[in-house]
């Protein structure tokens, strides 16, 4: 057994991006960016209007009253079109190319139309209302660097590229064995005498995706090593990951990791001295990574918090360390003594703090979804007064 901190570095060893591939632009939302989207062009190519209005050469008004001849009208994703002389102007769209010698717009609101000409009755302001030529960004300029997780903003930089295709660091797939007889379908449970519902592993599903990862499978499995063994040799074939819910104690029916043995396993840690989850382990077997979890909710959840989530982050090209984002805030409450292990209890953030849950039960669902902290609590520790500062991680 080791102790949390040993054994959340060798989870931060293991997290290492999975190897690159290039996908369709589309495909590539939430995806975190192996290699830099570099300009090819300058943007805008040309200049463009910023405004609806005139565009109009700046030496013709420099007299008043003014009266341009207005010749033609230009709409974005037109050309140019062609000069036009002395006196005269253009009608044009937000986004539209400059005409030669026109060097700046004026609003429609300030140019009054009377028939073929544009009255401009008081001297315009200084603002130009042209976006120059280059002015968002040049060729060869990094519009998103390599590292960077693609959301809505990224995206727009991304496309603006005009790629039709990224490199990136594709999510980890994921399958989720649930082992355990008494297991049963959420909505089908109560109809089974001894049974209850698999939630644990709907919880870590969704955990799985929340930190880049792709569900491929989420299976139930009876309590049998050979079924056991062929459902492991089934999610090594098509996971990147594979995590195994309960069968991780001393019981008579756990076969989490004898599940694995005929396929090579090879543990990394096999426990950790932490509060709940102590059965945690993670291992390797087949070039797969192998998380076991325990089988009570809160402890499973609590550990898949604790190390799940910053593999997947890691494995999907994000930093491990920031599922690791440890802060202090105050203690709304008192916390006991803790004994010889790290313990994590569930707590709930408010204005003034994090307050722990009245129910820390290793089997507790009910509260879970109350609970949005986890506050550590070092092994040894003296007790935590009121508005004492505790650790806390996201939960």
């Amino acid at each position: 057994m080791i102790g949390f901190d040993e054994a959340t570095a060798l989870v931060i060893g293991l997290a290492t991006p999975l190897a690159p591939r290039k996908v369709p632009i589309e495909a590539a939302d939430g995806l975190v960016l192996a290699q830099a989207v570099i300009a090819d062009a300058d943007a805008p190519a040309v200049p463009l209007s910023a405004m609806d209005g005139y565009a109009v050469c700046e030496a013709d008004l420099s007299t008043g009253p003014i009266r341009l001849r207005v010749t033609d009208k230009t709409y974005a994703g037109q050309t140019a079109g062609p000069a036009f002389a002395a006196g005269e102007c253009r009608r044009i769209f937000t986004g539209a190319p400059l005409p030669p010698g026109a060097d700046r717009v004026l609003v429609q609101e300030l140019v009054r139309r009377d028939g073929d000409w544009a009255v401009i009755d008081e001297r315009p302001g200084r603002a130009r209302h042209v976006r120059s030529a280059g002015s968002d960004f040049r060729a060869g300029d990094i519009l998103v660097a390599a590292g960077t997780l693609l959301n809505a903003q990224a995206m727009v930089a991304a496309a603006a590229a005009d790629q039709a295709e990224l490199w990136v660091h594709p999510r980890p797939r994921v399958v989720i064995l649930g082992t355990g007889d008494e297991l049963a379908a959420p909505g089908r449970a109560r109809l089974t005498p001894g049974a209850i519902p698999d939630s644990v592993s709907l919880g870590v599903a969704a955990l799985v995706r929340e930190y880049g990862g792709e569900i491929v499978d989420r299976v139930r499995l009876r309590d049998d090593p050979a079924v056991l063994e062929e459902a492991a040799a089934s999610a090594l074939e098509r996971a990147d990951v594979v995590v195994v819910t309960g069968g991780a104690s001393v019981g008579e029916k756990d076969f989490a990791k004898g599940m694995f043995a005929a396929h090579g396993l090879e543990l990394v840690f096999g426990k950790v001295a932490i509060k709940p989850g102590k059965p945690v382990w993670i291992g390797r077997a087949r070039g797969r990574l192998i998380v076991g979890l325990p089988g009570n909710p809160t402890s499973a959840l609590v550990t898949a918090r604790l190390f799940l989530a910053p593999l997947i982050a890691g494995l999907a090209g994000r930093d491990p360390r920031s599922a690791q984002a440890w802060r202090l805030e105050s203690l709304i409450g008192e916390l006991p003594d803790t004994g010889d292990r790290d313990t994590f209890v569930r707590g709930a953030s408010g204005t003034r703090g994090v307050s722990p849950l009245s129910n820390q039960d290793s089997g507790a669902q009910a509260a879970l979804a109350s609970a949005d902290r986890l506050i550590r609590r070092n092994a040894g520790a003296a007790p935590a007064p009121r508005l004492s500062r505790v650790e806390v991680l996201d939960f």
